[in-house]
């Protein structure tokens, strides 16, 4: 009888490690809600285009795009090739001034 209930538990705990955790309720954060939350609009970004990417451009970015995520491309910088419609591309220059805005 015991073992049938560590068994039990044991299989319930494997199970609650493989579900994902719900979203935040809808006006709680900063994530987009809606339809297309989370969809990555490139053009709601382009006024980023010309400016450093600093922690607040990027993060106002990606709001701005609605996308899920938003990552800053360097030079060289080697990255995932999988396209993502919830992340927002900003490639910079050398410098860390912002080139260029797309999703991805």
């Amino acid at each position: 009888m015991a073992l049938k209930i560590i068994l039990t538990s044991a299989a319930a705990w494997l199970l609650v490690g493989c579900t994902t955790p719900a979203p935040p309720p809808a006006g709680t954060g900063t994530a987009p809600t809606g339809p297309t939350a989370g969809v990555c609009n490139a053009q709601g970004a382009q006024f980023a285009v010309g400016k450093t990417a600093g922690a607040s451009v990027v993060e106002e970015a990606r709001q701005r795009s609605g996308s899920y995520m938003a990552r800053v491309l360097r030079p060289g910088q080697m990255v995932t090739m999988e396209f993502n419609a919830q992340r927002l591309n900003l490639d910079v220059d050398a410098a860390g001034v912002i080139k260029r805005v797309r999703c991805g």
